[in-house]
């Protein structure tokens, strides 16, 4: 693996040539007798859009805020190019971040508050303008942040992110509020983002602006690492799942999940779901037997979705019969 520790002076004179890593180690966080973040390892490297997935509550907040910081790890440790955030000269001048839009000042305006971070970071308030044009907000520079609709109070959460013109860029649910215009300008920015080097870890419930945007995902479950790959790799596992709809069609499950088939329900309705590990004849003869008729039966497109969804309802079932990933 490629050293990218820089030397001590690094950043603390505004280099920003060095694009380091985010590494995270054996990292833990426990509440009581509560763990919400159980042994994590994995590394988000430059050059890429990193997606970070799981369900609510599975860890991905308190993750973003231990490489902060802002939480104390119970065991493990959050790096950015081999050392802890806090011990970099100038930290904000190396990661921009955007964990809760919702937290900026109701009464300061969008140009106050970056004002306050450029005084904050020592950098010229010559770059609040331009980044302010960049996020598309020029126009609501002295507006008071709260009465800004959610989608332009995410991005005032973006520019300050930017403002710094950080190398790295850790994002908690970006795409929150944007309309789809602006969706698309986020999901260029970041892509021009890795494409200069940088490093960003992202985290979206958005399953399919993610495969647009992301080239690696890491997906956690109950705090727990259980995949850490590339999107094509990771979307290419639902090639072989069948779409299942008609009248009765629930009935078929138990006979499809005995020979090995993995069951992803239809939030709508009982009689539509998805089937992998048992092909389509199989499928159809087992509902012929049993005298259901089944309006579709058709094969799915690769999608980060569908993975997604099978993958952390397989952690829950392994959870639920009490057994490890």
């Amino acid at each position: 693996m490629t050293d990218t520790t820089p030397s001590s002076s690094s950043l603390g004179n505004g280099d920003c040539a060095i694009v380091p890593a985010i590494q995270i180690e054996h990292l833990s966080k426990s509440y009581g007798a509560t763990t919400v973040v159980d042994d994590l390892t994995f590394t988000v490297h430059p050059g890429t859009v990193t997606g970070f997935l799981g369900p609510n509550g599975a860890g991905k907040s308190t993750t973003m805020r231990m490489i902060l910081g802002l939480d104390r790890p119970s065991n493990g440790r959050a790096l950015i190019g081999g050392r802890p955030y806090a011990q970099w000269p100038s930290p904000t001048r190396l990661l921009g971040s955007l964990l809760d839009a919702s937290a900026i000042h109701p009464g300061r305006t969008a140009r106050a508050h970056l004002s306050w971070i450029a005084r904050s970071s020592a950098v010229p308030a010559s770059r609040i303008g331009p980044v302010l044009d960049r996020v598309g907000i020029a126009d609501a520079a002295d507006q008071p942040a709260g009465g800004l609709s959610l989608g332009m109070r995410q991005r005032l959460g973006l520019a300050g992110a930017l403002l710094c013109d950080p190398r790295v860029l850790i994002l908690d649910e970006p795409l929150n509020g944007l309309d789809p215009e602006g969706i698309v300008w986020l999901r260029h920015l970041l892509k021009e983002f890795a494409e200069t080097g940088g490093t960003v870890l992202l985290s979206s419930h958005l399953m399919n602006e993610m495969q647009a945007t992301a080239d690696h995902v890491v997906v956690i479950a109950r705090g727990r690492l259980i995949a850490d790959v590339s999107v094509a790799e990771l979307a290419a596992r639902t090639s072989g799942t069948i779409r299942v709809d008609g009248v009765g069609a629930a009935q078929i499950i138990d006979a499809l999940t005995k020979r090995g088939g993995n069951i992803e329900n239809a939030d709508d309705s009982p009689d539509r779901f998805t089937v992998t590990g048992v092909d389509p004849a199989e499928i159809n003869r087992i509902a012929w037997s049993l005298d259901v008729t089944l309006r579709e039966l058709a094969p799915t497109g690769a999608s980060l979705e569908t993975a997604f969804l099978t993958l952390t309802h397989n952690q829950d079932r392994r959870t639920t019969k009490g057994t490890t990933p």
